[in-house]
């Protein structure tokens, strides 16, 4: 049986098969339809709505937006403005980050659900024929000939099957399939924190704005949904069975005690089915590719949520692949052969900024996040406000330098012209 998208059409084959709905594959997907390469997305799930997907889009993927002639319609969606980034650390508000001087078109991060998001490049992808976006189908593994990757397994609820092309891009995430299937080495460059997410309600008077609270032995940020609070407590690795024995009215105790304003609705964490546990990873492939495979976003490089950058580097991962790619993808005549010699170009585009940007989150993991959370506030101590961040109280202008950082990062891409 033929292949059929999200509305039941049948599909005709495409030239490229990207495997995974997240920010990379769909923002590839809808990049390569657009110059016209016949593509289809594959998306295990039957929608995108995953609560606890990021929500940050950074100033330059809005860049990418206003590139694409789609930063008007984009920001015509739900969607909140954080100029600034601040925390309150041992009970005093400092701040972390200031956006309004980046030499961006927006000078700021857009809070927007992931899902939205991807409805959106969704929406836009469809108005191009060339794209397709197949939900409920789960890719299982991939199909070799002579040592060249020339389609993928399915699973739909119609049954198991296979689908050829000349390029599977592999943007499944962190836990991809096809990159265990290819074989890929894996590095673990580690990641000493774990969180934790549950919603609590918002109040009415609740002051607008995502933010965080930091403490000896706690951290917790707080994302503003609007009508709840989206909040992720970061623990140490592997520490959830202990925070577990002690009970949830222990756990409710801590969260109340981290964030004040919180202590008269902690009753709302029911149990630990309120308890979403998201296990962090840091690692890369030490090669992104195989002949008729390249892997982008997580699947290249899973990023910690350390200044919420994951999806931006996936997106920015898309652009560049679709820069690189997009004329021999267009073109029927060439051949097989002539897309596996651009796959090393497009990992040696991408691969300085994800190592620069791991780095920058290992050293925030170990030398911040970690101290942290060994704090004991039983004990006495205080987590006192580093110096680096009294420096930028004291002088404003050097917040915009993790505004750059987190904002527009190592290397960002343009949408090619033409």
């Amino acid at each position: 049986m033929a292949p059929r998208d999200r509305h039941g059409e049948a599909m005709a084959p495409a030239r490229c098969c990207i495997v995974g709905g997240g920010p990379a594959g769909m923002m590839l997907g809808f990049l390569l339809a657009r110059a016209g390469v016949p593509v289809v997305v594959l998306e295990k799930h039957g929608d995108f709505l995953r609560d606890f997907r990021r929500d940050t889009v950074h100033p330059s993927t809005l860049d990418v937006m206003a590139e694409l002639g789609l930063l008007d319609r984009f920001l015509a969606r739900p969607h909140d403005e954080a100029h600034r980034l601040r925390a309150h650390i041992s009970g005093q508000e400092v701040g972390l980050a200031d956006f309004t001087h980046l030499s961006t078109r927006c000078k700021f991060i857009a809070l927007m659900p992931q899902w939205d998001f991807l409805d959106f490049i969704r929406d836009e992808g469809e108005r191009y024929p060339e794209f397709r976006l197949m939900l409920n189908t789960e890719a299982t593994g991939l199909v070799e000939r002579d040592g060249r990757v020339v389609g993928v397994e399915v699973k739909t609820a119609e049954g198991v099957s296979q689908m050829a092309c000349d390029l599977v891009v592999a943007a499944d995430g962190r836990r991809s399939v096809l990159r265990g299937a290819a074989g890929l080495v894996v590095r673990d460059i580690g990641a000493p924190i774990d969180v934790l997410w549950m919603r609590l309600p918002k109040h009415p008077d609740d002051p607008d704005g995502s933010g965080g609270y930091i403490d000896a032995g706690h951290f917790m940020a707080t994302i503003d949904r609007t009508t709840y609070w989206q909040c992720a407590y970061v623990i140490g690795k592997g520490g959830i069975a202990a925070i577990q024995a002690r009970g949830i009215e222990a756990f409710r105790a801590d969260v109340a005690a981290i964030v004040p304003p919180f202590a008269d609705r902690v009753d709302q964490i029911a149990s630990w089915d309120d308890v979403k546990l998201l296990s962090v990873t840091v690692d890369r492939l030490e090669t992104w590719w195989k002949p008729g495979l390249l892997c982008i976003g997580d699947a290249a490089h899973a990023m910690s949520p350390v200044g919420g950058v994951g999806i931006n580097l996936a997106v920015q991962d898309a652009v560049a692949a679709a820069n690189i790619l997009r004329d021999v993808l267009l073109d029927p005549n060439e051949s097989a052969d002539a897309i596996t010699a651009l796959l090393p170009t497009v990992q040696a585009r991408r691969e300085f900024p994800a190592k620069v940007t791991q780095a920058v989150q290992v050293a925030v993991q170990n030398r911040v996040l970690a101290p942290v959370l060994q704090g004991t506030a039983a004990k006495g101590k205080r987590f006192t406000v580093p110096w680096i961040l009294r420096l930028a109280q004291r002088y404003p202008i050097l917040q915009g330098i993790p505004a750059y950082a987190v904002g527009i990062g190592v290397r960002p891409e343009h949408v090619r012209k033409g």
